[in-house]
């Protein structure tokens, strides 16, 4: 573990000494002589030479260097002219000044001290957001899939009849919120309810799913009603596991992409969003690597337990235990840099956040849409979103069906998981390397075209493969394994490159692309565009699923119409 840190730690500084270099007003360039020179005068950055001197110090430097030539001439046994033979008692010096050059070096490569003492804690919050994410993540597919008489074919309907509506829910409440709060109360009263419960589900609802979930109701209803009707008579089976469903998918779209983005969003200038949002997620990205190992641990644990113990009961309350520890992490953060940096005008414009802010004018429902459909700005960015979560939800339920068949254990299927969520931060890293050079060479728009052209490729491959599959036994075969599996790995794979470019490329370019607007089109029209769009998306694209479902019979009969949909989507991502 202390290679692998160290590994991550000396990425972190190539990249921030190749983007500094870059971007720092002090950098140094060299001329046709191969001689420094010093855009501005910096002792604590900048390596002095002669011509950055003045007359004066030039002369003496030139005296002295003559002087000292005589010297070292006149002990040199060869005497040559034109050179200088240093003696033994000068190679310390040099190498003393090699040594303090070096470490100048590194002083020099690091941002700023205003600079650092937001973007750390920033990165710190990201962590811990994205760690929760992650085990909440991996959690309700495992809960949801093997509840009983439940399966994969349930998340299209929780998608679109349960986590949508819950998502315009949240978007009017929040929109209440932020027209009656300060943004500081309006984190706080959004991320503590969830911590409530995520602890409550673990310590209260769980334990007493029994009572609490109509099973007999269910089964006289299903009894009447035809098989079609089996996933939507699942959710009401086990309504606590899909309500748990919903709150973790909403912690990403409503911490990770609502409130921090939007805390970030106010902190740094549009520069800084340049240099270190890329860099955000190389810290965050650990934290997928961690809480997959974690899952995958305690995966281990359910399956060494004696029998008749609740297996499942234990998990979650380690689970959501490490959950609330890192909830109550990041709440901790954001109060410290609510004392420390939105207070230090070094950090931020003090004086601009201290003006009275003029009244909110407050919009109904109705209105905020027609706001934002008047808007051709955020409705090109909720275009994004939306594709986006349509893409990646027709690929990653086909994928989830055959990773049911492969892993039908839950141990087996969490432990993949776990493997899953850490390899996808191990790729998101290197993403995170190359994300940095394109955004600094190609610009915004080459970053932002990234992400739908690795779907493309990686989703159409998938698809080829479930389609074509008898084609690719022979393939399987000289691997040394199944047909069945090859479509699981592959699938894993088109997931972990879509997923690491949208978390390296996609999420940094759709941030910076809110920092020109108003404060009015930021926060509501962010609001609508993330909380309501990504949903939407997913939810649109379960109900294409749906609906091919009952037209072919199966999912795996929809999938060459599926293929075709993924392609035309890509097409409307692109001219967005």
């Amino acid at each position: 573990m202390i290679r692998f840190t160290q590994i991550i730690f000396l990425a972190q500084f190539f990249i921030t000494v190749n983007s500094y270099s870059t971007c720092n007003p002090h950098k140094r360039t060299v001329d046709s002589a191969s001689k420094f020179q010093i855009s501005s005068i910096s002792p604590q950055r900048c390596y002095w030479n002669t011509h950055n001197y003045p007359a004066a110090s030039t002369a003496q430097l030139r005296q002295n260097n003559h002087g000292m030539n005589n010297n070292f001439l006149k002990n040199s046994p060869s005497k040559n002219v034109g050179s200088l033979n240093m003696s033994d008692s000068a190679k310390p010096a040099m190498n003393s000044q090699e040594k303090k050059g070096f470490f100048s070096k590194i002083t020099s490569s690091l941002p700023p001290a205003n600079e650092r003492k937001k973007l750390v804690p920033l990165a710190m919050m990201f962590f811990c957001i994205l760690f929760n994410y992650t085990i909440l993540r991996d959690t309700k597919d495992v809960l949801m899939i093997t509840a009983p008489k439940s399966g994969a074919e349930v998340i299209p309907f929780i998608k679109t009849y349960v986590n949508l509506p819950a998502a315009i829910g949240f978007t009017v409440i929040y929109s209440k919120l932020c027209d009656n709060m300060e943004q500081k109360n309006v984190f706080y009263s959004c991320v503590i309810p969830f911590l409530l419960f995520f602890a409550s589900f673990a310590l209260i609802i769980y334990p007493n799913a029994g009572a609490l979930h109509p099973h007999a109701f269910v089964d006289k209803v299903a009894a009447i009603l035809p098989l079609g009707f089996s996933a939507p008579l699942a959710i009401v089976r086990n309504w606590s596991y899909a309500l748990f469903y919903v709150m973790a998918e909403m912690w990403g779209s409503v911490v990770a992409s609502l409130l921090f983005w939007s805390f970030a969003n106010e902190v740094t200038t549009v520069d800084e969003a340049k240099k270190y949002y890329p860099l955000f997620g190389l810290g965050a990205n650990v934290a997928l690597i961690f809480s997959g190992q974690y899952v995958k641990w305690v995966s281990k644990m359910r399956a060494n337990l004696a029998p008749g113990v609740d297996a499942w009961g234990m998990s979650l309350k380690y689970l959501m235990g490490a959950v609330m520890a890192s909830g109550g992490a990041l709440i901790g953060i954001f109060s410290y840099m609510q004392r420390n940096v939105l207070t230090d005008p070094a950090c931020v414009d003090v004086a601009a956040r201290a003006k009275p802010k003029k009244k909110k004018v407050k919009m109904s429902m109705k209105d905020s849409f027609k706001f934002l459909v008047d808007s051709p700005y955020i409705r090109n960015l909720a275009t994004l979103v939306i594709s986006y979560g349509m893409c990646i939800n027709i690929v990653e339920v086909t994928w989830k069906s055959k990773l049911k068949l492969a892993f039908p254990n839950p141990n087996d299927y969490s432990a993949f998981m776990g493997n899953f969520s850490s390899v996808t931060g191990a790729v998101t890293l290197v993403m995170m390397l190359i994300g940095r050079t394109i955004f600094q060479k190609f610009g915004w728009r080459v970053a932002a075209l990234v992400t739908p052209t690795m779907i493309a490729v990686t989703g159409l491959a998938f698809f080829a493969l479930n389609i074509f599959a008898p084609t690719f036994v022979p393939v399987a075969t000289a691997l040394g394994t199944t047909p069945l599996m090859l479509a699981v790995l592959i699938g894993a794979a088109q997931n972990i490159l879509s997923k690491s470019s949208k978390y390296a490329l996609f999420d940094p370019c759709k941030e910076m692309a809110y920092i020109p607007l108003d404060q009015e089109s930021k926060t509501k029209g962010k609001a609508a565009v993330d909380v309501i769009g990504n949903p939407l998306g997913k939810s649109g694209g379960s109900f294409i699923q749906q609906v091919l479902i009952f037209g072919v019979g199966s999912l795996a009969a929809a999938t060459p119409y599926l293929a075709v949909i993924l392609a035309g989507l890509i097409v409307v991502w692109f001219k967005a």
